[in-house]
């Protein structure tokens, strides 16, 4: 008889089989999951915010007419509509962001975080609202050379800015972890290839399966 050679023993990692141990997670792909999600709340909240905070008020004031005051208001739109059309520009941003792969994820990252830095500017710069108020003033009196007088501001302006942060930060997480988020399935694009056609199964002992396969132009026979 011939000698028997031993088979070798594969070797165990203990440490990677112990119970209760979890197969580890890389790094860029946990982190990019979890962006996304902060990415989509932080995004979308931010819009809501801008779209909601710049139809309220943003100052108040006082015109003199007919030898006594008038009260004048300014919302947000008013004042400048700029953060609201940043706003649902950067939604759509937001969305288009999965739409696409590569380069392009990269550009609308790159306006999803513009979008909020102009809101959130537009939102600074004009929150005084003395020149939308000082226009209703000179509406209002018929007079053009009537200004605001008594000129108070309220937290709106900056309520607006801060949700248009949120939209910067939602475009900051974009740009650095977008590579690792998901796209749109394959299933939503189409390559304009003819899909293969499979045969219809026939029934030999029904009579209609047979004239519904001669139709076709198939053998119902399934002979050569």
């Amino acid at each position: 008889m011939g000698g028997v050679s031993a088979v070798p023993r594969p070797r165990i990692d203990r440490a990677a089989t112990a119970p209760g141990s979890e197969p580890e997670v890389p790094e860029g792909r946990s982190g990019g999951r979890r962006s996304v999600a902060v990415a989509l709340l932080l995004g979308t909240l931010g819009a809501t915010v801008v779209l909601l905070a710049s139809g309220r008020v943003w100052a108040r004031g006082t015109a003199a007419f007919g030898g006594g005051s008038l009260p004048l208001s300014a919302d947000g739109q008013s004042v400048t509509g700029l953060p609201a059309a940043l706003a649902i520009v950067g939604l759509a941003a937001l969305v288009a962001v999965f739409a696409v792969r590569g380069k392009g994820r990269l550009l609308v990252s790159a306006l999803l975080a513009l979008s909020g830095l102009g809101a959130a500017a537009a939102a600074l710069v004009n929150a005084d609202g003395r020149q939308a108020l000082d226009a209703a003033a000179a509406r209002t009196t018929a007079d053009t050379a009537a200004h605001v007088a008594g000129l108070t501001h309220t937290a709106w302006p900056y309520v607006t800015a801060g949700g248009a942060a949120l939209i910067l930060v939602a475009g900051l997480l974009a740009l650095r972890f977008g590579r690792a988020w998901p796209a749109m399935g394959g299933r939503y694009e189409r390559d304009g290839s003819a899909k293969p056609r499979t045969a219809a199964v026939v029934d030999p002992d029904r009579p209609e399966d047979l004239w519904k396969a001669l139709d076709r132009g198939e053998d119902p026979t399934g002979t050569p």
